[in-house]
């Protein structure tokens, strides 16, 4: 399994980017697909994930602003931020393993493939 992620850069208070992550070597439906993110000196954060069963969950503090989505199954899966503030800045990485669902979803511990992450810098 090999997560690739891609869609980061610079930005700047109020813009939008979109993370893309790229899932290979997934061979079934039933896997959960989640970006996380650690900001500088801090832990991982889960942001956003499609669970195994397809439901979408969020971090309380993002909901509104950010948007998970994906696109042929979950061979690829995005993540759309808006309204983006200097408190977003920070590596974001996507994740994926079979059969994690419900609130689970958003903790790094279910995870046991890793793409390299993407850093995201937002200047205010």
């Amino acid at each position: 399994v090999q997560l690739v992620e891609s869609g980061g850069g610079s930005a700047e208070s109020g813009d939008s980017l979109r993370l893309s992550c790229a899932v290979f070597g997934i061979l079934n439906d039933f896997y959960a697909v989640a970006w996380f993110r650690q900001a500088p000196g801090k832990g991982l954060e889960g942001v956003a994930c499609i669970d195994s069963q397809g439901e979408k969950r969020y971090a309380d503090s993002l909901k509104g602003r950010f948007a998970i989505s994906q696109e042929n199954g979950k061979a690829r899966v995005y993540l759309q931020m808006n309204s983006l503030k200097p408190d977003d800045t920070g590596v974001y990485y996507c994740a994926t393993d079979p059969w994690v669902a419900g609130i689970k979803c958003l903790g790094a511990n279910g995870y046991g493939h890793w793409g390299r992450g993407t850093q995201v810098t937002v200047s205010s």
